[in-house]
């Protein structure tokens, strides 16, 4: 069966930004021969969109249908990222699973027996790969080889490993009796970010390293936390890093937030944003335009931070602090106005926020067997909705699409607007 949309629910435009070749998504089966070993694929499983209606709000404004279960990890689905016409999930059973859209169906996979996958960014025509074994693994996608994603080098890099191994000042302690070179990580690295030709990563070893897309240099390695790092996120000049430490930090370059500077300029704290005592913040979301950051703790509470402008400083101030959950929160996504909340109690919740920064829930969604780990979503307008993409410790990858929130009129207008063919 195949998904398709009614002339009143457009099908979103999918761009391709990651591929090297102006080739459409759909390729000849003499072009295929690599991936046709994967067919036939573990099919997903469409659901019947309209037994599974549910009303979310109290005010009954508010609705999720599911699209589909899609199956095929060996492990837990630990992360996710949206690769134009793709889809990447990636699991703590070390394989990528490379989903292509518009029909959902596997399309190959890569990077088995790397090290489990934390976490996962793209950038240009690059894919970067976060792993326990405390490596960051560099993909290329093109269309031009039979391979799509293809290795093509590791972080550090060996040209950058040997530049700097000789030299006693360029190691660090990492653990007693027990040194490292300063560019590399020393435990796994559980988070990735990209901003302006800049990859950061953030690891259990407590640091935050910066690396230059360009050339794959390590310029700089922070002292972050007191405990790991367990997310990121970058918004108008600001790194925002989540710990287990109970504490975001906000990082940015000398002088304006906005400034232009050269990508080796070094990084200072720029504030710290106070969570809940003796708690972990598992992750960390923060709106387009910069004012309003959200962190998720692993009490089940949602927290959120209003930036202010205080001359030429900056500085955070906490805005809502909301029970969200009955256990640890541990993924966030935004969309818009909308918040999506993963949680360990299997759930996800959906939030608005307000002017002033609150939320409040307008849904729970239900279906995951598993703590959800990992949330993305669309931006694509999809029937006055979008998409979510949710991966949880069942292994499994669900898709959903969920209402923005409106009147009921318009809601009942386009119930029947999602068919099957």
């Amino acid at each position: 069966m195949v998904l398709t949309m009614s002339a009143s629910l457009p099908e979103p435009t999918l761009s391709t930004p990651l591929l090297s070749s102006p080739e459409t998504s759909s390729r000849t089966s003499s072009s295929r021969s690599e991936e046709d070993r994967y067919k036939p694929i573990t099919p997903f499983e469409l659901l019947d969109i309209k037994s599974q209606f549910s009303s979310l709000t109290l005010s009954g404004f508010h609705s999720y249908r599911s699209l589909a279960v899609l199956s095929g990890h060996i492990g837990s689905v630990s992360c996710l990222a949206l690769c134009g016409e793709f889809i990447l999930s990636a699991s703590q059973g070390k394989d990528i699973i490379v989903w292509q859209q518009p029909d959902l169906r596997m399309f190959t996979k890569f990077g088995q027996g790397d090290g489990s996958v934390k976490a996962l960014v793209t950038a240009g025509n690059k894919v970067f790969t976060a792993h326990q074994d405390s490596r960051i693994r560099v993909w290329k996608v093109s269309r031009k080889s039979e391979n799509v994603f293809r290795l093509v080098d590791t972080l550090p890099t060996t040209k950058d490993y040997l530049g700097k191994f000789m030299k006693q000042r360029n190691y660090v302690q990492t653990r007693r009796n027990h040194k490292r070179l300063w560019i590399e990580h020393a435990d796994s690295i559980s988070c990735l970010t990209v901003y302006k030709g800049l990859i950061y990563s953030g690891s259990w070893d407590k640091t935050l390293k910066v690396w230059r897309i360009s050339d794959l240099k390590c310029l700089e390695s922070i002292k972050a936390h007191d405990d790991a790092v367990n997310g990121l996120v970058a918004c108008k000049g600001i790194i925002y890093s989540a710990s287990a430490d109970g504490k975001i930090k906000a990082w940015g370059k000398q002088g304006n937030k906005s400034s232009s500077s050269s990508s080796s300029s070094s990084h200072s704290l720029k504030g710290i944003l106070e969570g809940h005592k003796d708690i972990s913040l598992n992750s960390v979301v923060v709106s387009e335009d910069g004012k309003w950051v959200y962190g998720g703790g692993s009490d089940g509470f949602v927290m959120g931070w209003e930036e202010v402008m205080n001359g030429e400083y900056l500085s955070w101030k906490l805005v809502c602090e909301i029970k969200s959950h009955q256990m640890a929160v541990l993924c966030m996504c935004l969309v818009g106005e909308n918040l999506c909340s993963g949680s360990a109690d299997k759930t996800i919740g959906i939030w608005k926020r307000d002017f002033e920064g609150k939320i409040f829930k307008i849904g729970v969604i239900n279906g995951h067997e598993a703590p959800v780990k990992c949330l993305q979503a669309s931006n694509d307008n999809v029937g006055g909705g979008f998409l979510l993409y949710s991966g949880g410790l069942d292994k499994s990858l669900r898709v959903w699409w969920v209402s923005k929130h409106r009147n009921s009129a318009q809601e009942n207008k386009e119930e029947n607007s999602i068919v099957l063919a």
